[in-house]
């Protein structure tokens, strides 16, 4: 049983000591921006949403997530939920309605609707021959434009805390968050990181919207991000490469849960950004599954997972 059940992730809050350098970072990242106030920036993908993810000016931490529900119906009833907030008009940029709750790690939780929806913007499209299919491009060449990655949604976020495995619990009753895998080292019970998807029943949607890791801190371990295609995620690694002021991460390889393309970077103040292309997609009939860390935190192709990255988290 759960309060609500949330469609998807709206964005990311954070908070950073200079916007001049937040919107550089996210738009060599592939975001753009959708508006800026003088204490606050937003930055849209290709997608329709007004916004993907929100900068507030102030010393760097994590500040919290917004999810979206399907309508007003569904913040009403998330009002019921012990420590919410009635609803409130959101007086930002985008627009729309909320109900905000405080999570049991202290951060702002908040489930919304009505967001503005924005003219999606234009992206590069690119046709593959493979192996059984040589001749999709029969007398083309291909050209890729060159530039950043092209986001085009939030897809999903992160959070370590020492105690994964019962902080999970809280979100999916909170939010009516489903489990495809859960990653236990040991006994079945020592859950170490939590998949979890939104439940939108029959619709397929993706392997996962929001993670557990079990870890030493408290904090983000990382925001991610859908880009268009495998050759977008490569032309963004090249085009953050060639800035030579910022972090790589971890990528490009290809995961074990979630089968996802993905590449790790860190913005200026160290919170991680992923791309990701090609997610497995479930609906509400696909079990839970139990994976051992060698099996399920490995990748298919690319290196390992860093060790500072899997205990990585920014309060």
């Amino acid at each position: 049983m759960s309060y609500v059940k949330v469609t998807d992730l709206a964005f990311g809050r954070l908070q950073s000591p200079d916007l001049d350098e937040a919107e550089e970072f996210l738009t060599k990242f592939g975001m753009q921006r959708a508006e800026r106030t003088h204490n606050a920036l937003y930055m849209r993908g290709t997608d329709p949403n007004h916004h993907i993810h929100v900068t507030h000016l102030g010393p760097s931490k994590f500040m919290g997530l917004c999810f979206f529900v399907r309508d007003e119906d569904d913040l009403k009833a998330f009002t019921k939920a012990p420590g919410a907030t009635g609803i409130e008009n959101i007086d930002e940029p985008g627009g729309g309605k909320r109900v905000r709750i405080t999570d049991p790690l202290g951060y702002q939780m908040e489930v919304m609707c009505g967001m503005e929806q924005l003219a999606p913007l234009p992206v590069r499209k690119n046709v593959i021959n493979t192996g059984d299919q040589k001749f999709n491009r029969a007398g083309r060449l291909m050209r890729l434009t060159q530039g950043p990655s092209q986001v085009k949604r939030a897809a999903h976020a992160v959070i370590l805390t020492p105690d994964a495995g019962e902080k999970v619990k809280w979100y999916r009753e909170m939010f009516g968050l489903v489990c495809s895998d859960e990653v236990y080292a040991g006994s079945r019970d020592n859950v170490i990181a939590s998949f979890n998807r939104v439940d939108r029943g029959e619709e397929f949607v993706d392997h996962h919207t929001f993670l557990c890791i079990k870890g030493p801190l408290t904090g983000l371990n990382h925001l991610s991000f859908e880009a268009q295609d495998i050759d977008d995620i490569m032309l963004g690694h090249k085009h953050l490469q060639d800035a030579k002021k910022y972090e790589h991460v971890w990528g490009i390889g290809r995961h074990v849960l979630g089968s996802q393309v993905f590449d790790y970077w860190k913005d200026p103040w160290g919170r991680v950004h992923e791309h990701w292309s090609d997610s497995d997609v479930l609906n509400i009939h696909a079990p839970t599954n139990y994976m051992t860390p060698e099996e399920g935190l490995n990748s298919q192709w690319g290196e390992p997972a860093p060790a500072p990255f899997i205990a990585h988290a920014i309060p």
